[in-house]
Formats: C-alpha cells, structure tokens, sequence
C-alpha cells in the first residue's frame, strides 16, 4: 500500500490546481498514470439540480463515438417473434419468460438488458435484482423498445447510460487510457453534451457545478466548466 501511494502522490503533484480544458486534461491524466492495468478514463459532472424532485431528475444516454474499449454482454428479454432479430443484432443472450427466472434464480452473467415492451409485466419482477445494479430496462433509456435490434446495436456499439446520483452528481465511463488522446477527448466530448441537453427546465442557477476526470487509480483533474458550457443546446 505504503508504495502504491508513493506513486498516486508523485502522480498527483503533477497534476496542476487550475481547471483545464478537455483537451490539456486527457493528455495529462496519461502522462501521469502509474497503473500497471488499462484503467477506465471516468468523468464526474456536479450539477445544480435536486434529484429529490422528479422534475429535476437528470437522466440519458450516449453512444460514444469510439466506444468503451469492451463489449459488454447484452441481454435482450423478447417474444417469441421478435428472439431471431436480437441474436441477428448481436445480442449474447436472448430469451422470454423462461430467462426472467433464471434471473430470479442468481444467474447475473450480464452487463446490459433490453426488453420488448410485450415482456415488462414478466421482467418487472426483476426490480429488486435489476433496479439496484442499474440494469432495469427503461423506455426513457432506449432499453424498453418494439425496435430491440436497434438497441441491442447501440450496446454493442458504445452506448453510455448516465444518471444523476442522489448526491446530484453524474458518474461515467468515456474509454479507456490506452485510447489516443483525440479519442477520449471526443468521446468525452459526446458525454458532456449529452448531459447538458438533458438539462431539466426546472433546474435554476448553474446547471455545471464542476467537472473532474481521472483514470480509476490516478488523481482527479478539474475541468475548466465555463470551456465546456460553450455546448449548445
């Protein structure tokens, strides 16, 4: 431990107290890392919303541009007519009824579940196991859908779910650090924009408190938040 903290100190003086723009941060982040694994490049976006009130409830998705550097393994919850256009797709499990209790069950051995609309009363059994390891399918997320090739698709591809916490902060992956600077830097351009979009219209006052970045063991970098409102939307 003694020497793993050796290194995040060393990484950690490197990294400046001044807010920096996307494009200098990223660059940074790698030129400190001191992991011996490929760690997730994260974001983490404080707004000025209270997640107490639905109305002010921040939530989306995103397909980033390159990716997450892993394909996740998509479960895909369908009628009989429509299992052969979600394995077409792609998806690597696909099943009716029979797979909500497997779930039920235990089994757990996937990262993504999308659903046809036909199915929820069977798959809304599974809020308890689901719902807490934010995998419950949701139409306002694309995962509750009559078109389930198109959003098993979109999984595969890169698709990023974001959601403000209780605490009213956002949490995402934008890739990995191995990626090249110019592909983090527009993956993470594509996750910024997608949450400023998702700005509630009951949300008053600065809606981007402040934004950080960081691999999974390296130190946080503050982001310049008057750079990354220059967004429209």
């Amino acid at each position: 431990m003694r020497k793993s903290g050796k290194k995040f100190a060393a990484a950690r003086q490197q990294v400046t107290d001044r807010a920096l723009s996307i494009e200098d941060a990223i660059p940074l982040m790698q030129k400190v890392k001191f992991a011996k694994f490929d760690e997730t490049v994260e974001i983490a976006i404080r707004l000025g919303v209270d997640p107490k009130h639905a109305d002010q409830m921040v939530r989306g998705t995103v397909v980033l541009p390159h990716g997450l550097g892993r394909t996740k393994r998509v479960l895909a919850i369908a009628g009989a007519d429509k299992q052969k256009e979600a394995q077409e797709a792609g998806a690597d499990f696909v099943g009716g009824e029979e797979i909500v209790e497997k779930i039920q069950g235990g089994w757990m051995e996937f990262d993504a579940v999308v659903a046809t609309p036909d199915m929820m009363r069977a798959v809304g059994k599974l809020g308890k196991v689901l719902g807490p390891r934010g995998l419950m399918p949701n139409p306002k997320t694309g995962t509750v859908t009559p078109d389930i090739s198109k959003a098993v698709r979109e999984i595969k591809a890169g698709k990023v779910e974001f959601r403000v916490d209780k605490t009213g902060i956002v949490h995402a992956p934008v890739g990995k650090i191995s990626f090249a600077p110019e592909t983090l830097i527009e993956n993470t351009h594509a996750l910024v924009e997608s949450v400023i979009k998702a700005k509630p219209s009951a949300a008053k006052g600065k809606y981007l408190r402040s934004v950080t970045m960081s691999s999974t063991m390296g130190p946080g970098i503050q982001i310049d938040t008057t750079y990354v409102t220059d967004v429209k939307h």
